[in-house]
């Protein structure tokens, strides 16, 4: 088996694009999230909350020709891409053209615009609108497929559509496939773009938090008096490297991927099962060869809806105790659905590197049904740890689990 690095990190998210920007967002103790006034149109959806990506700038390259086929989430996964591959040291590469490097990419949908072109073709009975580009940007792939042409790679590719764990995944089979010796490097993440459309998917389920005028104080993960989730958008890609071929151009290598778990309850869409989750967190323990004691953080799914959080703390305990500090980055960033488990392993990662983890926004009193962990609450905790993991669960009952080790150069 090889060993699996990671050489590059690159992002947009609603805290910002870079860490140093990331990370005094999460020393300030506020969170992104603001009344979309923009969604006042839409009768019937009852959240007006969401966390958009702030205002970001495309080099020329980034003309007409090279976006058509483009919508705002293959955008920014593309960018979020070519952030990564620069950190790395890889733009341009002949790695990218050589089939050494693939993708392992995903999101929940592709661009909600293009989607209503073909729903307005069904509705009206014309193609007015729609364009040889207009399934390029709606299909579900569309960042994967719109970042190999754009960077010419010509490795595999592995589309990861499956909503919250779509960014997850894309890392997980990206390390599964320089482990076992297919690919030598991965671009490994997720975007997604926000929409009411998708706020709505929750809204009709009551999984979204409709505390509209009091945006600073939601969401609240695994808080007694969390009212639901809300949705963010962003992209976020890392480089993954075969550590000898990292090691031989001396790359900068920011962590190890030790173990990946993943598997499915097999039981409800929407109704997730502590005990399949936890075996997912067994499963990536086991992949990376280690006992639960030598995981020193978790990154938290966190989504603050009212049976995730219960969930997701039993399955938690169940595996590592109480004992482990834990926290949700989405009470900062809302909800990013295809991105948010390549977003919060990012930045799991540079805490992991700063010794310093952000708390759980929002959380004052924790709900008893929630089983019993040391959660970071207030001000951070300073802490020095080698080991994290980072946890992600879906509709379907999908399930992840990361294990990521600080490098020690």
């Amino acid at each position: 088996m090889k060993r699996v690095v990671v050489t590059g990190m690159g992002a947009l998210s609603p805290l910002g694009h870079d860490w140093p920007t990331v990370r005094e967002r999460l020393r300030s103790g506020r969170n992104a999230v603001r009344r979309m006034q923009e969604w006042d149109v839409y009768e019937g959806l009852h959240t007006r909350l969401g966390v958009p990506v702030p205002a970001f700038e495309l080099p020329a390259h980034y003309n007409r020709k090279s976006t058509r086929s483009m919508g705002r989430v293959a955008v920014m996964g593309t960018r979020a891409s070519e952030l990564a591959l620069q950190d790395a040291g890889l733009l341009g590469h002949a790695l990218l053209r050589s089939g050494g490097m693939g993708i392992s990419f995903g999101s929940s949908a592709g661009t909600p615009a293009a989607i209503g072109d073909f729903g307005r073709m069904i509705k009206d009975k014309t193609t007015e609108g729609i364009n040889a580009s207009t399934y390029i940007k709606m299909m579900s792939h569309t960042a994967a497929v719109n970042i190999g042409v754009f960077f010419g790679i010509t490795g595999r590719i592995v589309t990861t559509s499956s909503a919250c764990t779509s960014g997850s995944q894309g890392i997980g089979y990206a390390f599964e496939a320089i482990r076992w010796g297919r690919q030598v490097a991965m671009l490994a993440g997720g975007a997604e773009e926000l929409d009411a459309t998708e706020a709505a998917v929750f809204d009709t389920l009551f999984a979204t938090s409709v505390r509209n005028d009091q945006a600073d104080l939601t969401p609240r993960p695994f808080d007694a008096e969390r009212d639901g989730l809300v949705l963010g958008e962003g992209a976020c890609t890392l480089v993954l490297e075969e550590l000898e071929h990292a090691l031989a151009r001396g790359a900068r290598i920011y962590a190890e991927v030790l173990g990946y778990g993943t598997n499915s309850d097999g039981a409800h869409v929407t109704h997730p099962k502590p005990h399949t989750m936890a075996q997912a967190l067994r499963m990536a323990l086991q992949d990376a060869g280690l006992p639960p004691t030598a995981i020193g953080y978790v990154n938290a799914h966190g989504t603050a809806t009212d049976q995730g959080d219960v969930a997701e703390a039993a399955a938690t305990n169940e595996v590592l105790g109480e004992r482990v500090p834990i926290s949700s980055l989405k009470s900062y960033m809302g909800h990013t659905l295809g991105a948010c488990g390549a977003l919060e392993a990012w930045m799991s990662i540079e805490m992991m590197r700063e010794g310093w983890f952000a708390p759980t926004l929002n959380l004052q009193q924790v709900d008893p049904r929630c089983a019993p962990l040391d959660h970071i609450i207030g001000e951070g905790r300073s802490l020095q740890t080698d080991v994290v993991m980072s946890n992600n669960f879906a509709f379907g009952g999908i399930n992840t689990s990361l294990i990521f080790r600080r490098w020690a150069a």
